[in-house]
């Protein structure tokens, strides 16, 4: 007879609960011991290496995540059954990859109903998995270009193409490098991933929490202090790391966590991070390999190329520091008391020896070797310097290291420390699921932008859209660095942009080095643009945040990376063009006027300056913000006054609204 007692119906299955957790740790630790070998032993074909990945994380994904809030996979029913028979399919549709590798290359175009049949079933998992993880917004932009592919011939004639079947679609997505296993969940699988295990290290071995506690000892005095410390600490990393998602990464193992723990919101802590690191893309002496190939394509010094940069950039990370300190005043996130935070001393001498493998890092990677190398180096580094520090102290102080369970038991590491490495691997890839499964989907609208010949197609329009019209062109010439982002890294994405729409800004009188460095800015502007903002997703996995509400945040921090290159076309703020050199004081000026109008732009959008702005504070803010952008010398006047107006209100009143 059936069993009508509607709390034991109810109740849990502990084998069914006990056997998922442990297959999730098996999976999640493989995962991650899989992920370690590819970076630092043995690189595997492309395809090969990001299938493996995907799989993983699907299955992760479809054996954690629920389909709907509220469904139970703690007993057996009919959901649980779907998310193994979703997990089942995932590890099939990318071992198939695997496993013909040879015959799909080969049958390119050619394909079999079994191809047709995996595209199909592989591309709807992505989506499930990105409903799941993400939201339906991503989920929906992605059927949104898939649909947009199909169905070329009917959409408006600015936008036309000839269409592409449904085969076409799916394999292209699921069986090349074109789609899902493009640039995107290439980036997750590689050194983020990585990276992403490098802070679930430290944070097992200690680390995390004594860079925390150091930053926090130097910087808690301040309101906002730790997230200003890791915005210069990211643009001095970003400058050398090539790479604004491997800048945050990198750093954000360090910096986000400090964020959250002095009241950062998750998804602002992940953003401010994002946004820090693409301006390290920005800022000399490096500037990723846009500074060497700026000289090339311009025929002008290396020197040049930095000298005129520099001011530009700092005015960027001005621009995120005040966004920062808004953010920290308006949620009261102020200062402690000096005799609260730890001691400095106390605390280097805890933990010196976590310095070691950051000291490592910044020398493996300003010594160009791959970044998937240097965070292998890094996560073994971690484990080597906990190792030896807690061997050092057992040797010193026995008695004190059995009381606080640190010691290698047995006469090595032992099992307390074996069993730490694997929470530590298990947790790096329950960790990077989100940040995977992002570009994952990421990689549906980069394909259907290459398939459908749509990132050239929108670089070439906005030369015709512009109507000879400054202004008009370069907002369209962001907007089309924004589409071709999608699909190809910055350095690539520049020299497109370069070739098609710099000659456009030559022809209406902006210098070359001007127009050059207006392409490039632009060209960042996918690493913290949604949909497909690939440093925010970064730095939301790391956070443990929503990836689409980071990336609008980042997008809001990131203002002055879209404001600044118009003022590069009308002002001389790089000292180019009619005869202007750095020190010219009309360089001058607009440098300060410039300056001041990014910080008025900032204290209007954040209706902040000393206190919460009123209307009437924040409409002067705006005419101040306008005056000092616009490039006529009245207007800077009637900009200063305004600001200078708003200032004085804020100093004099104290009432808000």
């Amino acid at each position: 007879m059936a069993n009508s007692d509607p709390a034991t119906a109810n109740s849990s299955n502990p084998a069914l609960v006990t056997f998922t957790a442990k297959l999730v740790m098996v999976v999640a630790v493989s995962l991650s011991l899989y992920q370690l070998y590819t970076a630092g032993i043995a690189a595997l074909t492309a395809l090969v290496q990001r299938s493996i990945h995907l799989g993983a994380i699907l299955t992760l994904t479809f054996l954690l995540r629920p389909p709907f809030l509220g469904a139970r996979k703690d007993r057996i029913n009919f959901w649980v059954v779907m998310d193994w028979v979703l997990a089942a399919a995932s590890i099939f549709c990318t071992a198939y990859i695997c496993i013909n590798l040879t015959e799909i290359f080969e049958r390119q175009g050619d394909w079999l109903p079994a191809d047709l049949i995996v595209g199909i079933v592989g591309t709807l998992l992505v989506l499930e998995a990105c409903r799941r993880v993400i939201g339906v917004i991503m989920t929906g932009i992605c059927a949104v270009a898939m649909l947009y592919a199909y169905f070329g011939p009917w959409m408006p004639e600015i936008i036309i193409h000839k269409g592409y079947s449904i085969e076409r679609i799916a394999t292209t997505l699921w069986l090349t490098t074109e789609g899902i296993f493009g640039l995107p969940i290439g980036v997750a699988a590689t050194f983020v991933f990585v990276f992403v295990l490098f802070g679930a290290f430290l944070e097992s071995t200690g680390g995390g929490n004594f860079f925390i506690e150091l930053a926090y000892a130097l910087t808690g005095r301040f309101s906002g202090g730790p997230a200003k410390t890791s915005v210069v600490a990211s643009g001095f990393m970003g400058s050398v790391s090539g790479s604004a998602v491997g800048n945050v990464v990198a750093t954000g193992s360090f910096t986000i966590p400090m964020m959250k723990k002095v009241g950062y919101r998750p998804h602002v802590a992940g953003a401010i991070e994002a946004a820090a690191s693409t301006g390290g893309q920005l800022m000399p002496p490096i500037m990723g390999a846009g500074a060497f190939l700026m000289a090339e394509f311009t025929n002008t010094s290396y020197l040049t190329i930095i000298k005129v940069a520099l001011v530009p950039a700092i005015m960027y990370y001005v621009t995120v520091l005040f966004f920062v300190h808004y953010e920290a005043k308006k949620f009261g996130l102020e200062g402690q008391p000096k005799e609260s935070l730890p001691r400095v001393g106390k605390v280097l001498k805890e933990g010196l020896h976590f310095i070691i493998p950051v000291m490592i890092l910044i020398y493996v990677l300003v010594n160009n070797y791959s970044p998937m190398m240097a965070g292998f180096v890094a996560v073994i580094s971690t484990l080597a310097a906990s190792l030896a520090a807690n061997t050092v102290r057992w040797a010193v102080a026995p008695q004190k290291m059995e009381t606080e369970k640190k010691r290698p038991s047995a006469a090595a590491f032992g099992f307390g420390e074996l069993k730490s490495i694997v929470k530590a691997l298990e947790k790096g890839a329950k960790s990077a699921i989100m940040v995977s499964v992002a570009c994952a989907a990421a990689g549906i609208i980069v394909g259907m932008v290459t398939l459908t010949g749509m990132g050239l197609k929108f670089s070439s329009l906005v030369l015709d859209l512009s109507y000879g019209i400054e202004l008009l062109a370069i907002l369209l010439i962001g907007a089309a660095s924004l589409v071709l982002g999608m699909g190809l890294p910055v350095t690539a994405s520049y020299i497109v942009l370069a070739t098609l729409a710099g000659p456009a800004l030559l022809d209406m009188g902006v210098p070359l080095l001007v127009s050059h460095m207006i392409v490039f800015w632009y060209s960042q502007d996918a690493n913290v643009t949604p949909p497909v903002s690939l440093a925010s997703f970064a730095g939301a996995g790391i956070a443990g945040a929503n990836p689409m509400r980071t990336a609008f945040t980042s997008w809001k921090l990131a203002k002055g990376l879209y404001i600044i290159p118009i003022i590069m076309a009308y002002r001389p703020l790089l000292g180019m063009g009619a005869g202007y050199e750095l020190l010219h004081w009309q360089v001058v000026e607009t440098m300060i006027a410039t300056m001041l109008g990014l910080i008025a732009f900032a204290s209007a959008i954040e209706r902040f300056f000393i206190r919460r702005a009123t209307w009437p504070e924040t409409m002067l803010f705006w005419i101040a913000a306008a005056g000092l952008f616009w490039p006529q010398y009245w207007a800077d006047g009637v900009g200063l006054a305004a600001f200078a107006a708003a200032v004085a209100m804020q100093k004099l009143s104290p009432a808000t609204s």
